[in-house]
């Protein structure tokens, strides 16, 4: 899928984060479980790449590099 899906999967997670993999899943729930407060729907070991980004501050960043 790549870098201009909706969704990050564990794997772009970890990557992005350079972190292990189990730890991108932790993250994952964590930030599902705050959209799922928030009303949101989720999916369970994928994140909304937008959501993300901003919970990480990287949105700023990555707007400016056009990704």
């Amino acid at each position: 899928m790549g870098s201009n899906s909706t969704f990050m999967r564990v794997d772009e997670v970890a990557e992005e984060l350079s972190v292990s993999k189990s730890y991108a899943y932790k993250l994952i729930r964590k930030l599902n479980k705050e959209l799922s407060t928030m009303g949101y729907m989720t999916v369970a070991g994928r994140i909304n790449r937008n959501f993300f980004l901003k919970k990480v501050c990287y949105a700023e960043k990555h707007e400016k590099e056009g990704k």
